[in-house]
């Protein structure tokens, strides 16, 4: 079996994020970008998969500029994927996360697999199109918010449960399907040293733009956006106390004669 599990860099959550002197887009300068969230989850479960069925290949794949693409591959070479590739985005493409799907069925038509597997959402914009796009424009059977996912040898099938409002689904699918993935059967793993070392050397296979050109043609990516920090806090006042019933007391006295949002 062959799982495709796809990638995406994403912000680390605890970096500051500014927007460039002209405000048409965020600064990418002194942002740490790492494999986040549900896609990580994902990589840990292509890996238990393998584990689960001895001759399983895992081949990381991610669509996005360089460097942050190529880095987020070798996190998950680090933690034990056996190939990566890079689908080189083209040069200032701002895309939609439509676009990021058809750039990533028009590399994965001609690569056939048993399983397309990627988070249900992603660390940053977390618009959740991709598993489902993917899926219709590959022509197989997808489904997201899914967990217990498992894969039956002998009949060719993946079983799973499927995450709706009111509960949950069983479902019994032959491959090939694409999964967008709540939650894998355990917490994700920390690369080892020696791994870290090893996927430093490891091949990252490169696609190139034009090779995805036609499936973005007609489509000009996301539209003109202006970002902005902002305005700082100000006319902060003390209210000095001596007792939490005198606070209190202080406090809605202001809250109605100055803020005037009480009655």
């Amino acid at each position: 079996m062959e799982i495709q599990v796809l990638v995406k860099p994403a912000p680390e959550t605890e970096g500051r994020i500014a927007p460039t002197a002209d405000g048409s887009r965020l600064d990418p300068a002194g942002i740490k970008w790492v494999l986040a969230g549900y896609d990580e989850s994902a990589v840990e479960q292509a890996l238990l998969l393998r584990e689960r069925s001895p001759g399983t290949i895992v081949h990381a794949l991610s669509w996005g500029p360089a460097p942050r693409s190529e880095e987020i591959l070798r996190a998950g070479l680090a933690l034990g994927c056996d190939r990566a590739t890079w689908v080189e985005a083209p040069p200032g493409f701002e895309p939609t996360g439509i676009d990021a799907a058809r750039a990533l069925a028009a590399v994965l038509a001609d690569r056939p697999a048993e399983l397309v597997l990627l988070g249900q959402q992603s660390g940053d914009s977390e618009d959740g199109l991709q598993p489902l796009a993917l899926a219709a424009l590959l022509g197989r059977p997808g489904f997201g918010a899914v967990s217990r996912l498992t894969w039956d040898a002998a009949g060719r099938q993946f079983s799973f449960l499927r995450s709706l409002d009111h509960g949950a689904e069983e479902w019994t699918v032959p491959a090939p399907v694409v999964v967008g993935l709540r939650q894998a059967d355990q917490d994700p793993r920390t690369a080892k040293l020696p791994m870290i070392l090893k996927s430093r050397k490891m091949p990252v296979d490169r696609v190139a733009s034009a090779t995805v050109a036609a499936a973005l043609d007609g489509h000009p990516g996301s539209p003109p956006l202006r970002f902005s920090l902002p305005a700082p806090r100000s006319g902060a006042k003390l209210i000095e106390y001596a007792s939490p019933e005198e606070a209190a007391q202080k406090l809605l006295k202001r809250l109605r004669e100055e803020a005037k949002v009480l009655p």
